[in-house]
């Protein structure tokens, strides 16, 4: 039997993300998880975690391509592309009308055993503004 490593913890956390089933994402995080939100709030635990993929979902419906997965250690990263459609406006953004979006993203991973303890993506918010707009 293999042992499990880092790169396939997020590797099954995309898997899960690209399927649209949040519980899956949460199966491979630590409890007290550390969300770091593009331009927004630090958010801790699975509950907070959870309630932004529910917010998430149902404002935008997205999947990630060309995910490219690197992990050393306690820490990893990946670059993707994110795919998009705009389904419902979200608060201090442009009115949603369908719209669809390709952006570069990268996410940030610390891990402890076989939990992601951190998450941190990012991308370029006013790349995302000028596409739906």
């Amino acid at each position: 039997m293999r042992l499990l490593t880092n790169s396939d913890v997020i590797e099954r956390y995309f898997a899960a993300f690209n399927a649209g089933n949040i519980e899956g994402m949460l199966a491979e995080l630590h409890e007290n998880v550390a969300h770091h939100v593009n331009e927004g709030d630090v958010r801790i635990g699975k509950a907070e975690f959870a309630a932004f993929c529910m917010h998430m979902n149902r404002c935008y419906r997205e999947t990630l391509t060309d995910i490219v997965v690197f992990a050393q250690g306690e820490r990893g990263a990946a670059e993707f592309t994110v795919n998009g459609t705009y389904l419902e406006t979200d608060s201090g953004c442009p009115k949603a009308r369908g719209q669809t979006y390709v952006l570069p993203a990268g996410s940030f991973f610390s891990l402890a055993g076989d939990k992601i303890t951190r998450v941190t993506t990012y991308y370029n918010k006013s790349d995302w503004v000028a596409q739906v707009s």
